[in-house]
């Protein structure tokens, strides 16, 4: 494809474990179709790893390069994952339920995580994630001047502020930092400072780009939905909620300055030479994740990782059918909507039917 008619346009990419597999799905449906030109990427915990996966690629060989050491990157976390102590039972593979919740592995992972200190039951701080990302990123690459900006996200446990990592400063504890959770790992030291999971205070951060780029197009990748009909019951069910709020609540706050930004361009009282009108869009997840565990967020399992990944491209696709066209003309979701959430399947029509279509294929 020739550079005509290709569009600038900024990516904000959310973390969430094993379902970061969806948002490789998206970028790769995105890279493959041609049209956008990634101006700059923002990204938390497995937001981070995906962002790094392509910027090392980009600078190896542009857009194909970059799926390949994404599909890569993806690869060695499935092979890795078959040798996880936490696996689905087999009648759960049987019903097709992705979860792993009822492994005993996962029941008494689940249960020391919340009781003990990782600096107790993981005193020697093993996470296998470390040494896939060590093996798959070339981060000399990732620093080239070439493809996007970068913007890696994690949390100073010592002052509870976000911190931002920009590409020359991105190195492999800069991508664990962003996914340190602090229940499982110990604190990430960069430069004497302890860091945790960006996703705290950030997932992921939106105002990098307001200062390094002119773009005003900004496509969200959210995994982690915003709205869930009902109050938990069990003890599990609370806690997974409490997460999900917690990490979407820096995303919340700064579309709220951006709604606010946009009513005061809107009524004449800022001035737009001054002040950016972002144009929100957004892929998301929730209508494939409504029935998912929060613990299939550890299941590394290949196969797992290869349907997210195709549940991503689909979203994207149907993404690309209905809005392409108003990238750089205006917003494709209502930022508002998302501050008030009605309980019902996201995104626009052609994607919701394209999922739903394929959820239809895959379930037994």
């Amino acid at each position: 494809m020739t550079d005509h008619g290709i569009k600038p346009i900024n990516i904000a990419l959310q973390g969430g474990g094993s379902h970061g597999a969806f948002t490789w799905g998206v970028l790769d449906a995105l890279l493959e179709d041609g049209r956008l030109d990634f101006t700059a990427i923002s990204g938390t915990s497995a937001g981070a790893m995906n962002a790094v996966a392509l910027a090392d690629g980009w600078s190896r060989g542009g857009r194909e390069a970059a799926r390949e050491r994404l599909e890569a990157f993806w690869r060695d976390v499935g092979s890795v994952g078959r040798f996880s102590p936490v696996q689905r039972m087999p009648w759960d593979v049987l019903w097709g339920n992705w979860s792993v919740e009822n492994n005993p592995g996962f029941q008494w992972f689940d249960a020391v995580s919340r009781m003990v200190s990782p600096y107790v039951a993981n005193p020697f701080n093993s996470n296998p994630l470390r040494d896939v990302v060590k093996r798959q990123i070339d981060f000399e690459r990732v620093h080239d001047a070439t493809g996007p900006k970068l913007f890696i996200s994690a949390t100073n446990v010592e002052t509870g502020q976000l911190r931002v990592f920009e590409k020359r400063e991105i190195t492999l504890d800069v991508v664990m930092a962003s996914a340190c959770l602090p229940q499982l790992f110990k604190a990430v030291e960069i430069d004497g400072t302890p860091y945790w999971d960006g996703g705290f205070g950030g997932n992921p951060a939106l105002y990098p780009f307001f200062y390094a780029s002119r773009v005003e197009d900004v496509l969200l990748v959210q995994i982690n939905p915003v709205a869930r009909e009902g109050a938990p019951r069990t003890a599990r069910e609370i806690q997974n909620r409490v997460e999900e709020i917690t990490f979407n609540a820096g995303l919340l706050r700064e579309l709220r300055a951006i709604a606010f930004v946009k009513g005061l361009i809107a009524a004449g009282k800022l001035s737009h030479d001054d002040y950016r009108d972002i144009r929100m869009h957004r892929i998301d997840a929730d209508e494939a994740f409504r029935d998912l565990e929060a613990s299939s967020k550890i299941n590394a399992e290949w196969a797992f990782l290869k349907y997210l990944r195709d549940l991503g491209r689909v979203a994207a696709q149907g993404w690309l059918a209905d809005c392409y066209d108003d990238v750089g003309r205006k917003p494709t979701i209502d930022i508002t909507d998302m501050l008030a959430p009605q309980l019902r399947p996201a995104g626009n029509r052609t994607m919701g039917e394209r999922v739903k279509t394929f959820l239809g294929q895959r379930r037994p």
